[in-house]
């Protein structure tokens, strides 16, 4: 019996996005977060006794400002080796050979697998076979797992692989493959990369994306960590393990209903309450989205700001300074939005306008031209829609989205103007 870890996208030193800016967010706590996330790994790794540790790419996220990330993740190897753990490692897109131009030799109980061909390493002792081949360059767009070598006999055998298989929505499809590939190449357990989502895509052989070990902003959300695999003779069983020190959650409050400010905060104090029970362990960074049909919409909208630092002080009052947020969204509607609607003079301005956002959702081709043309412009925004906040246009839902925010602005724009014709 033996034990090994499985983990992927550490993004040494990159930034929590979002939380940098705000007045009351510790910064070097922020800046360290994946450093001590690596340390919860080292970690786990004593304690568990395990045989080795497979990195499935993207220890860093682009080349070092200066060699300080270099000699950390260098230390931290180091720990293992003095406890008899060996690492086996592939460059992904974010650190491949040519992404990173400046270089420390790694301590020597970590094997990196060449770039330019699949490469087998042997652990007798185990019985294990380590299959894996790193990325040369950022952008590699071929089926890498279609030269990995045939599974060596009698032993169990383990494919690294940074991939983004058969396609995973906000990640570039690098490295492609189908599942079945995978499977039909008869190794025992592929140790995937690349996805930040936890992910078991098969379960016999196991085929597995642990995810990132540290959420960096909010659309890595939940829990962080990596997969402790134990092989005892034909049976593998795996677990994921917690190494993040910082979540990031999507808090929604449903504002329906809510006719005071008094409303407002005993709403969101319960909503925040809620993630913050349920994950007392950890700091947390909030993205409080408020949605409904509230009396209040007119009130947010003339004084945001008030609304924006009563989720702050809510947030205070839950958990102090574990719970930092960062930021607030208002989606909400009037109260009286359908009755705006079922009173609006069909042939004037404000009718017609709503008559056309009512058609153009209603019209396939319309659709289907708006997503074309958004398809090209996209394509020019690639780093903006990186980031977080990016509003992507990708089917006919997010249209439809697009359409009904069109219609609660014009009835926004209705309530506040006093215009109804």
């Amino acid at each position: 019996m033996f034990k090994f870890v499985h983990c992927a996208d550490l993004h040494l030193d990159s930034p929590l996005r979002g939380l940098s800016a705000l007045s009351d967010a510790p910064a070097e706590e922020i800046r360290t977060a994946t450093r001590k996330a690596l340390q919860n790994l080292v970690d786990l790794c004593i304690a568990e006794g395990v045989a080795f540790v497979v990195i499935a790419g993207d220890v860093y996220d682009g080349d070092w400002e200066d060699y300080t990330t270099g000699l950390f993740f260098s230390r931290t190897m180091a720990r293992l080796r003095d406890h008899g753990i060996q690492v086996f490692l592939i460059r992904g897109n974010h650190d491949a050979a040519s992404q990173i131009s400046r270089r420390l030799t790694l301590p020597d109980n970590v094997k990196e697998f060449r770039t330019d061909m699949p490469e087998t390493v042997k652990l007798d002792d185990l019985g294990v076979a380590i299959h894996g081949q790193s990325f040369a360059s950022r952008a590699v767009t071929e089926n890498l797992a279609a030269n990995y070598p045939p599974p060596e006999p009698w032993m169990f055998n383990i494919g690294i692989l940074h991939t983004a298989a058969e396609g995973q929505e906000g990640h570039e499809p690098y490295a492609p493959c189908r599942v079945e590939e995978l499977v039909q190449k008869g190794y025992q357990y592929w140790a995937l990369g690349h996805i930040h989502k936890r992910q078991v895509l098969h379960s016999d052989p196991y085929i597995i994306f642990p995810g990132n070990i540290q959420g960096r902003h909010v659309r890595e959300e939940g829990e962080k960590g990596c997969t402790l695999v134990t092989v005892d003779g034909l049976a593998v069983t795996v677990e994921h393990r917690n190494l993040d020190v910082l979540r990031w959650f999507t808090c929604h409050v449903d504002l329906s209903g809510a006719e005071t400010v008094e409303d407002f905060s005993t709403l969101v104090q319960g909503a925040i309450a809620e993630i913050a029970d349920e994950h007392s362990l950890y700091r947390l960074a909030l993205r409080v989205v408020c949605h409904g049909q509230t009396a209040l919409h007119g009130d947010i909208l003339d004084d945001p700001e008030r609304y924006v630092n009563e989720v702050e002080n809510a947030a205070s009052v839950v958990g102090g300074d574990h719970i930092w947020i960062e930021k607030v969204k208002f989606e909400t509607t009037h109260a009286r939005a359908d009755g705006l609607t079922a009173g609006m003079d069909v042939e004037g301005l404000n009718g017609r306008i709503m008559q056309a956002l009512q058609r153009a959702e209603e019209d396939e081709d319309f659709v289907n031209d708006f997503l074309r043309h958004t398809k090209g412009l996209q394509g020019s925004l690639r780093d903006y829609l990186q980031s977080p906040d990016a509003t992507r246009v990708d089917s006919t839902e997010d249209v439809a989205r697009l359409l009904e925010d069109a219609r609660m602005l014009l009835l926004t724009m209705m309530t506040k103007g006093g215009v109804h014709r």
